[in-house]
């Protein structure tokens, strides 16, 4: 799966875990009509379930509120947060809702990814077949999605609190993240997904395949392989000025899948941790010894403003050439949030920057 101005237009816990539909750098950010008036007939793909999948239910997964039964192979899909959508998606299975991507996004709500894989299911959106939206800029907008009348609601990536899952209860089976609230790896929220949708083969190939894709991508770019990391949060305008993610997060774990390693500042101060995220003190910048350091900024000025403040500009990185500030909020979406459709489609252009901070690295 961004800061500064953000961190005041969007919900805050859920930002900083995505960087993306919540706040900035801190920390992470949430009954009654009739279904045929807000949202397609039925999730496309579920119409015809094979004997195999039907044979599949009833399944029970765990997650971090207990665990769900989901009795029948889902008709009636409705995806909350980042991720659990694209991984439907990417499943063959068109959702009767989704959030919009209100941060990142384009004008139509939607990630370029995201579009391609509808358009080739014949869903896009604009079209009879597409999925309902609905916008989560104040949270689960449970409302909207008791209106599609759902018969499971993904959120195998997600914030949901204890308090969100039992309301979305009341309307249909919830699958939950497993543990960490926003630290759900993409292979694992895959792989839980397929399940809950009775696709368990096509989900073990799909984790394949994405897997497959990345390191072929990677493997153009030896220079990284080895070269210690801290992927982070910098704004000298806010309070906390420096912001950690920390193994739980997807962001450092799509860089160690590529050779790379997080610096051992990061581990050393988040070891047991179960946050995603941590804050650092701006006066100890220059204990965050790595070799490249990845940020999100709002654009090219925040970019010089990190470089330009007295504490930031003692962080290593800063100092020796190899920051990487990344000001296109879709490409820092499509890793923050990380999933089988949106990591591909930024391989090309995020690598290439990674290589070019590589490059500077002193020998």
């Amino acid at each position: 799966m961004p800061l500064p101005t953000l961190s005041r237009a969007l919900p805050r816990r859920r930002f900083l875990r995505a960087t993306g539909q919540a706040t900035a750098v801190l920390a992470a950010v949430a009954l009654s009509l009739a279904a045929c008036s807000t949202g397609p007939a039925s999730s496309t793909a579920a119409e015809s379930p094979s004997q195999s999948a039907s044979s599949a239910f009833p399944v029970t997964l765990k997650h971090a509120f207990g665990e769900t039964t989901i009795k029948e192979q889902p008709q009636r899909v409705v995806t909350v947060s980042w991720v659990n959508d694209d991984v439907a998606i990417a499943l063959g299975v068109v959702p009767v809702g989704v959030p919009k991507n209100e941060w990142g996004g384009n004008d139509k709500g939607s990630t370029p990814w995201k579009d391609a894989a509808l358009e080739k299911l014949g869903a896009g959106f604009g079209s009879d077949k597409a999925p309902a939206q609905f916008s989560e800029a104040d949270g689960v907008n449970f409302t909207e999605i008791a209106k599609l009348n759902p018969d499971v609601i993904l959120g195998a990536y997600s914030g949901l609190t204890a308090e969100d899952y039992k309301k979305l209860s009341e309307i249909a089976p919830v699958v939950a993240h497993p543990e960490v609230a926003y630290g759900t790896s993409w292979q694992d929220s895959t792989t839980i997904i397929g399940k809950a949708l009775g696709k368990e083969t096509e989900a073990a190939k799909l984790v394949a395949d994405t897997e497959a894709t990345i390191q072929d991508k990677a493997s153009k770019y030896p220079q990284l392989a080895g070269k210690t990391f801290i992927y982070g949060n910098l704004d000298p305008a806010a309070t906390e000025k420096i912001g950690l993610y920390t193994a739980n997060d997807n962001r450092p774990r799509f860089l160690n899948s590529i050779g790379m390693k997080q610096a051992s500042v990061v581990d050393e101060n988040s070891k047991g941790s179960k946050e995603f995220y941590i804050p650092w003190s701006a006066e100890k910048a220059n204990e965050l010894e790595s070799d490249i350091f990845v940020t999100w900024v709002a654009d090219d000025a925040a970019a010089k403003a990190v470089q330009a403040d007295p504490l930031m500009a003692q962080i290593p990185a800063v100092k020796t050439g190899t920051l990487v500030t990344d000001s296109d909020n879709t490409l820092t979406l499509s890793i923050s949030a990380s999933s089988p459709l949106s990591l591909p489609w930024s391989l090309d252009t995020f690598l290439p920057q990674l290589a070019g901070a590589a490059d500077r690295v002193a020998k």
